[in-house]
């Protein structure tokens, strides 16, 4: 099989039909030259110069070859340049794994800077449960998860890219949404839509040691995974919530959210997690990003 040199040597020669010009665009002597286009023509089998000692001219084979000589050279140089700019961290992909409520605040803003510093990126972005994304990131099938606490697999490392407080979200109608501001003790004996034990560990067990904590038992009518639906009850009248602050972005008609009075000792955290031995040249930039991001918050 012929190799790029013969082919650019083709490729010069043809271009200005002289060995002595093509030689000296190519930084090389003649000879060389004219033996990597005799080496080219043994491999394709076919003349693809005339040669006489006073001129060149190309074959039929040879004008024929040359714009598929000419696409080659092209293609090998794109090849080579997405080589070099995926290397340097300034191209390729990533695979982002993220909770729901995530995407309720802090991912599309991670998003938009990504997209504005990091301009040639394709961003695969995979809505995944934390246990999921813990999966994902074994198995390589992500390079960085956005989830909840606790991060404590050996293989991973971790920092923390967001804090946020909780909410009340009620009913518009309700009695309680005369009150600027609600405590914990405002939740007994209500009926409460609660989160999944399973599904929404995270959430399930932060909202359980609050209200365990003030000592207020609400009526659980309902267990619900996802924020949103959640919402979507509360608005239907069915009972009262605690969301974290971001939900306050879903702006739901026909639901009213209060700030909520809790120990700021326990706030709503969000984790950046990835593998140690994450080798994505893209990471370290991703990384300065969302640093910048979770001091600012």
């Amino acid at each position: 099989m012929f190799d790029l040199t013969q082919v650019r040597c083709f490729v010069a020669v043809a271009e200005e039909l002289h060995f002595g010009r093509a030689a000296s665009r190519l930084n090389m002597t003649q000879p060389p030259v004219s033996r990597q286009i005799q080496v080219l023509e043994q491999h394709i089998g076919a003349l693809l110069l005339e040669r006489t000692s006073r001129s060149v001219r190309l074959t039929p084979a040879g004008r024929s070859f040359l714009p598929e000589a000419r696409n080659i050279l092209q293609l090998a140089e794109r090849a080579s340049s997405v080589a070099r700019r995926i290397a340097t961290g300034k191209s390729g992909s990533l695979r982002i794994g993220f909770t729901a409520a995530s995407a309720y605040g802090f991912l599309p803003t991670l998003i938009t800077a990504c997209r504005q510093r990091m301009t040639d990126i394709d961003l695969s972005l995979l809505e995944m449960v934390s246990g999921e994304q813990f999966e994902a990131l074994a198995a390589r099938q992500i390079d960085v998860g956005f989830l909840r606490p606790p991060v404590v697999r050996p293989e991973l490392t971790s920092m923390r890219v967001a804090a946020e407080g909780l909410l009340a979200a009620l009913p518009a109608r309700h009695r309680l949404t005369h009150k600027k501001s609600l405590a914990l003790k405002d939740f007994h004996d209500q009926p409460f839509i609660m989160y999944a034990p399973y599904e929404s560990r995270y959430f399930y067990d932060l909202v359980t040691a609050h209200l365990v904590g003030a000592n207020v038992l609400p009526r659980y009518v309902q267990h619900i995974s996802q924020i949103h639906s959640m919402l979507a009850f509360v608005r239907a009248g069915m009972g009262l919530a605690i969301v974290p602050e971001a939900a306050a972005n879903l702006r739901f008609n026909g639901v009213v959210m209060r700030p909520l009075q809790v120990p700021v000792t326990r706030p709503v955290e969000l984790m950046m997690a990835w593998r140690r031995d994450n080798d994505n040249a893209l990471f370290p930039a991703l990384i300065e990003i969302v640093g910048s991001m979770a001091v600012a918050r």
